[in-house]
């Protein structure tokens, strides 16, 4: 331990070197885990675009032609848009699930939701999380947990029908989305689930 001179003549006790290196390096380190946490947020703080959801449902609902638009209720949403459409005698009923960026009514959906009733089932085609047009993929995976809680919705939907033989058609990232909801704990049961092209982890 020594003495030196420090400032304007004031005297200080201590090895200054050694204080200014581990002072310089807690603050490198500091800076390493403000880039980590940081360097991650654009997937990890992704948040939906309710705003899109909105503009979607004005566009579509009014040009509806088989099936009834109707709305669900979520912790976070209090009205997710759905479309219903009834079976005269449903053999069970099965949920639609869209990929990413599109919405209930999308192509494909609407066909599966239309032709699946035709068969015979009652269908819900729901409206999933999305992000802004031009988002990447991989910023999804943070809508997860909010699309968990709106399967979780249709499948309490369906069942309020009288509906107990319970299955889900998903698409793209519709089908990553379902595949975290039915590996959490709480997730309620379904007879069957059909992926059509879910993306590669």
């Amino acid at each position: 331990m020594h003495w030196r001179r420090h400032g304007r003549g004031r005297i200080v006790r201590g090895p200054l070197r050694h204080a200014t290196a581990d002072r310089a390096l807690r603050l490198l380190l500091f800076a390493a885990t403000l880039s980590t946490v940081f360097g991650s947020c654009p997937s990890l703080c992704a948040t939906a675009d309710y705003a899109r959801e909105e503009r979607w449902s004005q566009e579509i609902v009014p040009t509806i032609v088989v099936g009834d638009a109707v709305y669900l209720e979520t912790p976070l949403r209090p009205r997710v848009l759905a479309i219903y459409t009834a079976a005269a005698q449903p053999k069970g009923g099965v949920i639609v699930v869209h990929g990413a960026g599109v919405h209930p009514d999308w192509g494909l959906n609407g066909s599966l939701r239309t032709g699946l009733a035709d068969a015979g089932f009652a269908t819900l085609s729901v409206q999933m999380p999305v992000l802004a047009a031009d988002a990447p993929r991989e910023d999804y995976s943070a809508l997860f947990s909010e699309a968990g809680e709106r399967l979780r919705a249709a499948i309490a939907f369906l069942r309020s029908y009288g509906i107990r033989s319970l299955g889900i058609v998903a698409h793209s990232m519709g089908a990553s989305m379902v595949d975290a909801y039915l590996a959490r704990g709480d997730a309620e049961r379904i007879d069957a689930w059909v992926i059509i092209g879910m993306p590669a982890r």
